[in-house]
């Protein structure tokens, strides 16, 4: 150590002489018994292998193993059309399925699917799509096949215009 770092130091925190005697010369406190039986206990260690050990056949590289790839849900793709949204005027409101609309979750009205079922919706001009859950009755205006929640239209570029063109596939 220094003379100009052993100075800092000693600035920061009051040195014993101990420390100062270690600070200057650290060999000074070593113990050579307690060294020599720190060798004598670990000087049998073996010295790695030069060579690289032998990979058994059956063993596998990780380097080469594909992860797993995720499966997407099957669908069956049934009748598409115009669809249209409902939001704030019903929010709160109690559904066919006997829950409350909430407009700002993924979920839909259609005349027949059954509550529950998941819906791939996709806007067939901008290629947008969501999965709803269907836990509604509906739409009963017109000739639209959905009515989807508020934040579903908004995913699928239907807040403007109010409805759109879609297709829906049921998700098994």
């Amino acid at each position: 150590m220094t003379a100009l770092s052993a100075a800092a130091f000693a600035l920061v925190a009051p040195l014993t002489q101990a420390e100062v005697a270690l600070a200057e010369e650290p060999a000074a406190l070593v113990d050579t018994a307690a060294t020599a039986g720190f060798d004598a206990a670990f000087g049998s260690v073996p010295a790695p292998a030069a060579e690289p050990v032998a990979i058994p056949e059956h063993a596998v590289d990780l380097e080469t193993i594909e992860p797993p790839i995720e499966a997407v849900p099957a669908a069956t793709a049934i009748a598409g059309g115009r669809a249209s949204y409902y939001g704030r005027r019903f929010h709160g409101r109690r559904t066919a399925s006997g829950e409350a609309f909430n407009m700002n979750a993924m979920t839909a009205a259609h005349r027949t699917l059954p509550f529950g079922t998941r819906v791939r919706v996709t806007n067939t001009r901008t290629g947008a799509s969501v999965i709803v859950r269907i836990n509604d009755r509906g739409p009963f205006h017109g000739n639209r096949v959905i009515d989807v929640s508020r934040a579903a239209a908004g995913e699928l570029g239907l807040i403007r215009s109010g409805t759109g063109t879609v297709s829906l596939e049921v998700l098994d």
